[in-house]
């Protein structure tokens, strides 16, 4: 008797179990379905990967900055290079058609976003905003070094880095500031005084751990994973000066240093050289730019900028560095292109190569062409009276430069 008590306990149990499962089965397909909604892509915050911590933060984030009125832009290189793969397809997403979270909810630690200082009017007001909105916020500043070489204003700080954590992901804005050189520059991201190292995992940030510089990037609207936002108009362009765009600052106190032992030419002629030069520079960099040439400061130029932060007066001339297998034969006619005319061509391409091209004022662009070998590299020269060749022969382990004769036949010719 016992024996049969418990099968019908068992039996009793399964079948009221059963009946309490159905029920719920029932009640969620009946009502709860119909109060949300039959498709789940009608309540956002219920679509594929819209509940996700990244998207939350980033939504809140483009909400600050919105009615802040503050022009952020998109420069996370993750989220650009997805976005870049189906860019036509992102621009033709009309705002909140989106259903399913495809670049925002990507498992990660940070969002980059960027900002020009010049245009953020309220700067305080929205870090205020953004505390009252559940952001944990970390400004990080350091001195201005467009102000470096001005005594009563060297030492003013400027905002560099924000970093903006909500819940476990952080936004990380960077700010750029602009340079005369036509250029952004972000600086360094360097953690002072009694700062929480473990506010957010600083060594995964993509951006902060060297200054950096870029093109100022034209930027467009789209909307990305249903929220509206800016990123640059050529993303690609933008990615491939990413790993490029390490920026060093001249040595300014040296250059300090060395004015007090040797006076500085500051008379109507050096300024008006050092502008010329400066402008030949800038229309040299972009010519190269345009034909995806690599190029570097050299002789002259270059000691100038690092033991001076100048143009040396006294040079007459902007020299160049090139690598050999970067030579591309349309070279001349696009400086020529750019009102450039040729007016020295030394050596052959695959010996000592030389380029001079002839500026206004008479300020002269030399490029030289750089040979490597097993330990070292070197570039010819060629005076151009005698015809005369040197070898600039450079250690590829820092050891210093040597000069050699060089007596082969090819002395070059004059254009």
């Amino acid at each position: 008797m016992s024996r049969i008590n418990k099968n019908v306990i068992l039996a009793l149990l399964t079948l009221t179990s059963s009946a309490f499962l159905l029920f719920q089965l029932y009640y969620y397909k009946h009502y709860i379905s119909a109060k949300n909604g039959a498709g789940v892509s009608k309540s956002k915050g219920n679509r594929i990967g819209f509940d996700s911590t990244q998207w939350r933060a980033v939504k809140k984030f483009v909400m600050l900055t919105s009615s802040q009125n503050v022009p952020v832009f998109l420069i996370d290189p993750l989220i650009l290079e997805l976005i870049n793969k189906d860019l036509e397809q992102v621009k033709n997403i009309s705002h909140g058609s989106t259903s399913e979270c495809k670049f925002f909810c990507v498992p990660r630690d940070f969002t980059a976003f960027a900002l020009r200082y010049h245009l953020w009017k309220n700067e305080e007001g929205w870090f205020r905003t953004a505390e009252n909105m559940g952001f944990q916020c970390l400004k990080v500043e350091s001195k201005d070094p467009r102000l470096d070489g001005i005594d009563s204003l060297s030492g003013t700080e400027i905002p560099l880095h924000y970093i903006c954590r909500l819940a476990n992901h952080a936004i990380h804005l960077v700010v750029f500031h602009e340079r005369s050189g036509n250029y952004l520059w972000h600086g360094h991201l360097r953690l002072k005084g009694r700062v929480d190292r473990k506010f957010v995992p600083f060594r995964k940030l993509q951006f902060g751990r060297y200054p950096g510089a870029f093109d100022r990037p034209e930027l467009q609207q789209i909307t990305v994973d249903g929220l509206e936002v800016l990123i640059p108009k050529d993303p690609v362009h933008f990615l491939e000066e990413i790993p490029h765009s390490r920026f060093i600052e001249c040595r300014y106190k040296e250059a300090r240093a060395f004015f007090q032992q040797y006076l500085d030419d500051n008379t109507v002629e050096a300024m008006a050289f050092r502008k010329s030069a400066k402008e030949l520079l800038q229309l040299a960099a972009r010519t190269l730019k345009k034909l995806g040439v690599r190029f570097w400061l050299s002789s002259g130029t270059c000691l100038g900028w690092y033991r001076q932060c100048n143009i040396i007066p006294y040079s007459k001339d902007v020299d160049l560095g090139i690598f050999i297998q970067d030579y591309k034969s349309d070279i001349i006619s696009a400086f020529q292109d750019v009102g450039l005319p040729l007016k020295h061509k030394f050596g052959k391409v695959e010996d000592s190569l030389e380029l001079s091209f002839q500026g206004k004022d008479d300020v002269k662009l030399d490029i030289f062409f750089f040979y490597e070998e097993t330990d070292h590299m070197w570039n010819g020269g060629t005076q151009a009276k005698t015809g005369k060749k040197f070898k600039e022969r450079q250690s590829m382990n820092g050891g210093g430069t040597e000069r050699e004769g060089d007596t082969e036949s090819e002395t070059g010719s004059r254009l």
